[in-house]
C-alpha cells in the first residue's frame, strides 16, 4: 500500500492505483468549476484535471505529454494528468485555480 496526501485528507491505496480515481473515490475535488460537469472522463484528452504531484508516480504518457504542451497548459508547468497518472509510491498531490488547473493559485494542497 501506498499513501496519497490530498486536501487535508491521508489516503492509502494499491501500487499502480490511477491517481484521479482514487481522489473522486475519496471525495477530492479533482475539477474547478464547470470541469466537473465537462471533462473526459479519464480519457485524457481534455486535461481539467490537470494537479501538482511529488513522490513517485508513473512516467507521463505520449497523451499526456500532448495534452499538456497545448494551451492552456505549458509543458514546463510541473503538471500532471490525474486520469493519465499511477500511483507508485507516497505522493502529496496540490490542485491550482484555473478551468483546467493551469493557473497559478492554489485551491487545495496536500495538507487541505
Amino acid at each position: 500500500m501506498v499513501t496519497v496526501r490530498a486536501q487535508g485528507k491521508t489516503i492509502e491505496c494499491d501500487r499502480g492505483a490511477n491517481l484521479r480515481q482514487v481522489l473522486l473515490k475519496n471525495d477530492i475535488a479533482v475539477y474547478n468549476g464547470k470541469a466537473a460537469i465537462v471533462n473526459c472522463h479519464g480519457l485524457g484528452t481534455c486535461g481539467t484535471c490537470a494537479v501538482e504531484v511529488e513522490g513517485e508516480v508513473s512516467e507521463p504518457s505520449w497523451r499526456e505529454k500532448a495534452r499538456l504542451s497545448l494551451p492552456p497548459h505549458s509543458p514546463t508547468s510541473n503538471r500532471r494528468l490525474s486520469c493519465q497518472t499511477q500511483v507508485l509510491g507516497d505522493i502529496k498531490v496540490t490542485k491550482y485555480d484555473g478551468l483546467w488547473g493551469q493557473g497559478s493559485d492554489t485551491v487545495w494542497t496536500a495538507q487541505g
